[in-house]
């Protein structure tokens, strides 16, 4: 569809270091870099939250990205405890799965709760230097 080649060899996944050298970094970027996970899969969670309870196709037509390309999205994001997935029954039998983004004060405490173990273990880092020791 209209994934770009970057999005499907995957080298749009932003680092620390682009997100320390910015003084004002958009939440979808500092979400990217805090989560380990692409800047597309961070327009699935921010596209969720506005339309929640969106099937993969439904999302698909949304985002403008193949079906599995989204499903691999959600599968990330699932991961990560940025989505849930409920399951509901089809009138004609079967079933569909619904996405729903987990809200964004919860998504603020987990990004909050990220950034302040890995300050911590830098710290650690920091303090346990020796520079006899380096190797």
């Amino acid at each position: 569809m209209a994934e770009s080649d970057s999005e499907r060899s995957g080298d749009e996944h932003p680092d620390i270091d682009d997100l320390v050298g910015d003084v004002s970094p958009p939440f979808d970027h500092v979400l990217s870099c805090v989560f380990g996970v692409k800047d597309h899969e961070s327009r699935t969670y921010l596209t969720l939250l506005d339309y929640p309870g969106s099937t993969v196709s439904e999302l698909a037509d949304v985002l403008d990205r193949d079906r599995s390309n989204v499903n691999r999205s959600l599968s990330t994001l699932r991961e990560k405890g940025l989505i849930e997935r409920r399951r509901r029954l089809l009138d004609s039998g079967g079933y569909v799965y619904q996405y729903t983004a987990t809200p964004v004060p919860e998504a603020k405490r987990m990004l909050h709760e990220a950034l302040d173990e890995w300050v911590e273990g830098v710290h650690e880092s920091i303090a346990g230097f020796d520079p006899e020791n380096v190797e």
